[in-house]
């Protein structure tokens, strides 16, 4: 299942593969699920075992998307040999594009067929919480009104892999979903939506020329720099929220330490129309949703610990 130009090889075809399924934009799936594990620990309940599947069929589901987003934006033009495309396994000739679609189709059965033993466990929330995620990653570029062509991709994965996610991963652990555990995956929701929004910034022009209907280029490039200001600020003014009302432990406030580099990438996004630059803010804003996600949920745990000594 290679291109005729690539080498043979089992390990060249393991890493085309690889680069195909985007493996960095995984950790925007492991710090939801980890925030929401967290949560679950919080309230008393964890299993490693569930924990590590619930990861395992997230990662699959975005790969899957990862997957089917280069295919159906090579069929629509919206990828060219000249763009900026995550993977380009299509357009450098490393796998047909037949291929990546079965790939997606493949990646998306085998995390769907893992979510429904996971909601025999996790019971209804999960059953929902699975379909719509499902539901999301195939209608993001696909289907006769893609989600992503249609200025609604933000929202998509804010939902998806913001209180979606969180919410899954707590209910895989509780076999519930409280209104708290929704308010407190926001945070998660918004960076995630940045990553994607400073994706669209930077191809904005590109995207417009090929009829990709994006927020980015619906608002335009005043408009879009300001949205990503909405966005990173937004993520940290909700951690303050959640605390507030109490659907976050007064540890969590911790991520402020990130203040200064989501100033940083604002103050780029906001002077600068440089590709490369805006390439740049995207690689960063992925890195910060990381670290955000990630000290967000040790600092849940931390409490819970302290909570509990």
């Amino acid at each position: 299942m290679i291109a005729p130009s690539t080498l043979h090889t089992p390990g060249r075809r393991a890493s085309i593969w690889i680069q195909a399924t985007r493996p960095k934009s995984f950790a925007a799936t492991v710090a939801p699920i980890a925030l929401g594990v967290a949560l679950a620990w919080r309230d008393g309940r964890f299993n490693p075992i569930t924990a590590a599947l619930t990861l395992l069929g997230a990662v699959l589901l975005q790969a899957g998307a990862n997957l089917l987003n280069d295919y159906m934006d090579h069929r629509s033009g919206a990828d060219s040999s000249a763009s900026l495309s995550p993977s380009r396994v299509i357009q450098d000739g490393l796998l047909a594009p037949r291929q990546v679609l079965i790939g997606a189709w493949i990646c998306l059965g085998a995390g769907a067929i893992l979510g429904v033993g996971l909601a025999w466990i996790g019971g209804w929330p999960v059953w929902i919480i699975g379909a719509l995620g499902i539901l999301i990653a195939v209608l993001y570029t696909a289907g006769p009104a893609p989600l992503a062509y249609l200025g609604f991709g933000e929202i998509a994965v804010f939902l998806a892999m913001g209180p979606g996610m969180v919410a899954g991963a707590y209910a895989v652990q509780t076999q519930t979903v409280t209104p708290a555990v929704l308010l407190a995956a926001t945070p998660i929701g918004l960076l995630v939506a940045a990553i994607l929004h400073a994706n669209n910034l930077r191809d904005l022009d590109s995207d417009r020329q090929a009829g990709k209907r994006t927020v980015a280029t619906r608002l335009g490039r005043r408009g879009a720099q300001i949205e990503f200001v909405v966005l990173m600020a937004g993520a940290f003014i909700s951690v303050l929220a959640g605390v507030m009302v109490g659907a976050l432990p007064l540890t969590t406030l911790v991520v402020a330490v990130l203040l200064p580099q989501a100033y940083r990438l604002i103050q780029i996004a906001l002077s600068t129309t440089d590709v490369p630059a805006l390439n740049g803010v995207l690689r960063q804003t992925a890195a910060l949703h990381m670290r955000f996600g990630l000290l967000l949920a040790a600092s849940v745990v931390a409490w819970a610990w302290l909570a509990g000594s």
